[in-house]
């Protein structure tokens, strides 16, 4: 196996992107600094159920026997630990878009099969197929040998897990100056921080390949990606004039310049 293999996956859009996955290496460093954290959470959390078991003991002792109250607390205490494990891994997923503070650290994340970010049912099902992927190392097993470095978990759910930073950063296209001058605009009064890498890819990806479509096809393509980034960076609607060609242009000049921009800090 190659030290980084790579995939293509293709978006609802139809425009196919590359991405160099993870790597064992990567995930298992993720996984140590997760583990960390959890670890920590869990600390935090039987400090603060020993101290409600002793009170709840004297508060049950007068009804329940103290071998039962023992059984109810050991048994509810193994349950919220088990939604503490598996809830850690969902709720960053879900809320980070892929990532977990580890995979934040290391640079990689979780995206669905057609590249786009993963849903709470991605998320839940990684989650619960975790503790069966760490039975005998299995999830390492399948990522070692699979082509797609995929666990159960991923199987099951539609993901992949892939490195960041990995995008061809060329400029193989144009971009006018009525672009760029909206970008400047749109900077003032958008959100690029929700633009996901894999969503920048997909604008690059259709620049670069239009010239090369047929004229319905990128009117539609261009219409649809321009509609979907509208959403995502919290515009209402694209000033009067300007097309989707151009509105597609500016808002890759806007994050191409502050990726440079957070690169150089």
């Amino acid at each position: 196996m190659k030290f980084f293999n790579k995939i293509s996956l293709q978006t609802p859009e139809s425009v196919e992107l590359e991405f160099r996955l993870a790597g064992i290496g990567n995930r298992a460093y993720a996984l140590i600094i997760d583990y960390l954290v959890l670890g920590f959470i869990i600390i935090i959390f039987l400090l603060f159920w020993i101290i409600m078991s002793f009170a709840l003991s004297d508060l049950l002792i007068n009804f329940i026997d103290q071998e039962q109250i023992q059984l109810w607390i050991t048994a509810i205490m193994g349950l919220i630990l088990f939604f503490i494990y598996i809830g850690y891994f969902i709720f960053f997923e879900v809320l980070w878009q892929g990532q977990t503070p580890g995979k934040r650290f290391v640079k990689i994340r979780v995206i669905a099969d057609d590249a786009k970010p993963v849903r709470l049912q991605h998320a839940a099902l990684r989650a619960l197929l975790r503790p069966v992927d760490e039975l005998f190392f299995l999830g390492a097993f399948f990522i070692f040998l699979g082509k797609k470095e995929k666990r159960l978990g991923d199987w099951l759910a539609g993901t992949v897990v892939i490195q960041e930073g990995n995008r061809d950063k060329s400029n193989k296209f144009l971009v006018s100056k009525e672009a760029k001058a909206l970008a400047t605009e749109l900077k003032a009064i958008a959100d690029f921080s929700q633009i996901l890498p894999e969503d920048f890819v997909v604008i690059r990806e259709y620049l670069q390949r239009r010239e090369n479509m047929l004229p319905e096809a990128r009117v539609g393509l261009s219409r649809k990606l321009a509609d979907d980034l509208k959403e995502i960076i919290g515009l209402e609607k694209v000033p009067e004039g300007i097309t989707s060609n151009i509105f597609l242009e500016a808002v890759y000049w806007a994050y191409h310049q502050q990726s440079i921009g957070m690169e150089n800090e």
